[in-house]
């Protein structure tokens, strides 16, 4: 068996996350009123202050693209996206009768070939990237970069099976690798007993654009000590302030997801290109 594990609950991906956030707050002064009685004359007088909120400058990292500047519209801000991932909910068996149907009658958007392995999950209960309970049995399948739910199919290219399934993963975090299939997908595209085999994948449908916009992320590893996993979050903690980094536990490896600002595509990109580790690969990660 060829498998991979994707990381930590938290996707709080990722690309899983669980720390997202944080901020400053600037207190507000308030002057006390005070009451001056006179000789011949009561007289109250009202002395009132004025709030002053502190604003601090935040700076990008070195070399980093700029980040979009905060707005001062509050419906604006309200847009800042949350940092637990929308659960994304599939059909029953990864499949149903009107995506195959689609796929009949459709073309592909993208195309993409590389080699496929497939995955189980370490332990039952185990949820995907997508928030579902990952399954065995499900005609799904792991990949880095299609948005969650993408409805796909994959043909093996040595034996010309193929069948179609939708991302409910994300994966494979391994070099040279594009694509992790369960149980179910691996056999019904002849990829369960070879282990490893070139698939070609043909994007039909997806619920968000795959060129822009989306919410991202860079997982770094495996590393073989929590030591080493431990040090590279604390230099990126220092470098990309306004980031969230955590350090989380694979299979017998260690792991590092550093989350950009707001999620940004621009600024994960950056650091997946520029980011050489000491062990292992800076994995470009999409969490939704």
């Amino acid at each position: 068996m060829n498998g991979t594990e994707r990381g930590a609950e938290e996707y709080s991906h990722p690309f899983a996350k669980s720390a997202k956030g944080g901020g400053t707050r600037a207190g507000v002064g308030f002057a006390a009123s005070r009451r001056v009685l006179l000789p011949a004359l009561l007289i109250a007088l009202g002395v009132s202050g004025c709030g002053h909120r502190s604003q601090t400058a935040q700076l990008p990292p070195q070399s980093l693209p700029p980040a979009a500047q905060p707005s001062q519209n509050s419906s604006e801000a309200a847009n800042v996206p949350p940092a637990r991932i929308p659960r994304t909910p599939l059909p029953r068996g990864g499949v149903s009768t009107e995506d195959l149907d689609y796929v009949a009658s459709h073309k592909p958007i993208y195309t993409q070939v590389g080699y496929a392995t497939w995955y189980t999950a370490p332990y039952k209960g185990r949820r995907a990237a997508n928030g579902e309970v990952f399954d065995d049995r499900s005609m799904t399948a792991a990949h880095r970069t299609l948005p969650m739910g993408s409805l796909i199919v994959v043909t093996n290219l040595q034996t010309g099976q193929s069948a179609a399934m939708r991302i409910a993963d994300r994966g494979p975090f391994v070099e040279d690798r594009i694509l992790d299939l369960t149980i179910a997908s691996a056999k019904a595209t002849g990829v369960y007993r070879a282990g490893l085999a070139k698939v070609r994948i043909d994007v039909y449908r997806t619920p968000k654009s795959i060129n822009t916009g989306g919410r991202w992320c860079v997982q770094i590893g495996a590393f073989h000590s929590q030591h080493a996993a431990n040090k590279l979050k604390k230099q990126l903690e220092r470098k990309y302030s306004g980031a969230n980094v955590i350090e989380f536990p694979g299979e017998d490896s260690y792991w590092v997801r550093i989350r950009p600002e707001g999620d940004n595509r621009q600024q994960a990109e950056y650091i997946a290109n520029h980011l050489h580790p000491s062990q292992g690969e800076a994995y470009l990660t999409r969490l939704d």
